[in-house]
């Protein structure tokens, strides 16, 4: 089987395609990726780029991030036909936040898999759109919200909404218009675990919750220069990759963590100066630490609320305050406090005070940490990417399935 993979090039997509890239591999399929020029795989993936010159990078404003979205799909579709069609694929897998997989798909006429790597943004009566923090309400009431939402959300993507009309009215597909209209019917691989999504009962069955996909990756050793004091409650504090510039946030969180008790660690994933790293009042500021690693020595994590991060903490029975900031993290923080394994302060919610009193509390209260750690003891049994190629092989073997 050849299998062409496509994502956007953000760095947490990238290395969750990489691993299922890998498990392909390893079974004897091929997988290449079709980017834009100047991205950068690991593991000597195979990669096709289109082109042209670089795409710029990546903003970090949500509109200036639409409209690069839009361009990015636009790309991939005028240029990626003709190079699909001299590549051959049998198989599409494509990251649900790229429309252009599921259009070229559709355009080929090849078997698509759509892989959630944050949020599913499968629709689902009663579940909001990922990017709002909202709970699951399948009542009347609720309904009516959701509407409310995905109609803003619909005038925000309108240049992806263009982008992805054009296409589908160029190559004869119907009246596709978002980005929902273009994901698989067939089957979504989902790094979701069991528990943690909002209950999915009319549209969830063609959804695959295999757990992380990068399930084999190192942990690597905790950094030695860090030493703990086993007396005091030990916190590791992060923004993730595309959010760690912001230092006054960070200052915020550290000098709460101080206040109540804690000693803590601070990662900005290189997003900060010498300069604005030092004036972080943490008891450890550093680039980069191995998360896997500091998590197993963790006694709580204050996170944006990125997925892959929530199911690290997961995995390693950590709870969480979530501050979300962007993106699909909203939803991610509501499934957080909704499991009981964490907290959320939304943003009007994150003076010092008021981060203090919530740290007090997940160090106080052993529901929280009981109900990370039930997920914990059920993280053996999290398939990761083996699991998704196992249901993406299964897929390929049924016959009488929906096309794309």
């Amino acid at each position: 089987m050849r299998a062409v993979l496509i994502t956007p090039p953000l760095h947490s997509h990238l290395r969750a395609f990489e691993a299922l890239a890998r498990e392909l591999t390893r079974r004897g399929h091929q997988a290449i990726f079709l980017t834009e020029p100047g991205v950068a795989l690991h593991d000597d993936a195979a990669q096709v780029a289109l082109p042209g010159p670089p795409a710029r990078a990546q903003p970090r404003r949500l509109l200036a991030e639409i409209v690069a979205g839009a361009r990015r799909t636009d790309r991939l579709c005028r240029d990626g036909l003709a190079v699909l069609r001299g590549l051959s694929p049998d198989l599409i897998l494509g990251d649900q936040m790229e429309p252009a997989s599921g259009l070229l798909a559709r355009a080929l006429g090849v078997p698509l898999v759509s892989v959630a790597c944050a949020v599913p943004m499968d629709p689902e009566p009663g579940i909001p759109l990922p990017f709002l923090g909202w709970p699951h309400d399948p009542t009347a009431a609720g309904l009516r919200r959701n509407a409310g939402g995905e109609r803003v959300a619909d005038l925000l993507m309108t240049p992806q909404s263009r982008v992805i009309r054009h296409w589908a009215r160029a190559w004869g597909l119907g009246d596709l218009q978002r980005l929902q209209d273009c994901l698989s019917p067939d089957l979504a691989v989902s790094q979701m675990v069991p528990g943690f999504d909002y209950p999915r009962p009319a549209n969830g069955g063609h959804i695959a919750q295999v757990g992380p996909f990068r399930r084999d990756q190192e942990a690597g050793n905790f950094p030695a220069d860090i030493l703990p004091d086993s007396g005091r409650p030990f916190i590791y504090a992060s923004l993730g990759t595309l959010q760690g510039h912001r230092a006054g946030l960070l200052a915020r969180i550290a000098r709460a963590c101080q206040q109540a008790g804690a000693q803590v660690l601070v990662s900005h994933a290189g997003s900060l100066t010498a300069h604005q790293a030092r004036a972080i009042p943490a008891d450890w500021v550093r680039a980069f630490v191995p998360q896997q690693a500091v998590l197993a020595r963790a006694d709580l994590c204050v996170t944006h609320a990125g997925l892959n991060t929530a199911l690290e903490c997961l995995a390693a029975g950590v709870p969480m305050l979530a501050l979300p900031l962007t993106h699909d993290q909203p939803g991610v923080a509501a499934r957080i406090a909704r499991c009981g394994a964490g907290l959320r302060l939304q943003p009007w919610q994150r003076g010092t005070a008021r981060i203090v009193d919530s740290v007090r509390t997940l160090l106080a209260d052993a529901r929280y940490r009981d109900r990370a750690r039930g997920f914990a003891a059920q993280a053996g049994g999290w398939e990761g990417a083996p699991g998704a190629i196992d249901r993406i092989e299964a897929m390929l073997r049924t016959p009488g399935r929906a096309t794309t």
